[in-house]
């Protein structure tokens, strides 16, 4: 087993038994980690699968250039903004049944090879029910309608920007970017503009991707 301990905390980077994986450098950006994997020795979506599933107390994903990124967890605050958002989709969903909800130990496969993660996802009952299995088991193969990210207080907000364009660009319909420490919320749409919420005293709409979802920023206040 090739181990790489990473200066990450008091965490473990296990290649598990790839021992024909070398990593040629990892550069630490706050509390990330960028593994470039030579292209003649990617990991395939079952290795990656591998890797997350020893490290769990990692959250990992993979650009859409083939670098895997190593992210510590959630600090407590963002953890629990996390656990709102995703509490008020659960009773919405309980209640009109349109999908399934993910939160962000679930990874997706998405068109432009990459591999993500969000805080908050929704998938389609239909989509999910037109899986595989097997598929069901291991990263979806699918680009959710709805996704959330919640910036904690080592993300910067430039990286995730981006991560929500992307998210549109593969497909999502509705992605809410929620940034707790500035109070606002950026909201994205296929083919329209990018909306700023510039306080959290709004209700935010699930438009027609979550159709009478409303969620009140304001239980934000109260994390």
């Amino acid at each position: 087993m090739l181990t790489l301990s990473c200066c990450l905390g008091s965490y473990e980077i296990e290649a598990l038994s790839l021992a024909y994986v070398f990593i040629l450098a990892y550069i630490r950006v706050m509390d990330i980690f960028t593994l470039d994997i030579p292209q003649s020795r990617s990991w395939s979506d079952d290795d990656l699968f591998e890797f997350c599933a020893a490290n769990k107390e990692l959250k990992i994903e993979r650009d859409e250039h083939g670098y895997i990124i190593v992210m510590s967890p959630s600090g407590g605050f963002s953890s629990k903004c996390n656990s709102i958002v995703h509490g008020e989709l659960y009773i919405w969903n309980k209640v009109n049944k349109l999908g399934e909800l993910f939160d962000s130990s679930g990874g997706f496969l998405l068109e432009d090879g990459s591999m993500r993660a969000p805080d908050v996802a929704f998938l389609a009952k239909e989509k999910w029910e037109n899986l595989k299995e097997g598929d069901k088991s291991k990263f979806l193969p699918l680009c959710p309608e709805f996704v959330v990210e919640v910036r904690s207080k080592t993300d910067r907000l430039m990286v995730l920007q981006n991560k929500m364009e992307a998210w549109i660009q593969n497909g999502s319909q509705l992605a809410w970017l929620i940034d707790p420490l500035e109070q606002n919320v950026h909201i994205y749409r296929p083919n329209r503009e990018l909306e700023l919420i510039e306080n959290f005293e709004h209700q935010l709409s699930g438009e027609n991707v979550l159709p009478d979802f409303n969620f009140d920023l304001r239980l934000l206040l109260k994390a």
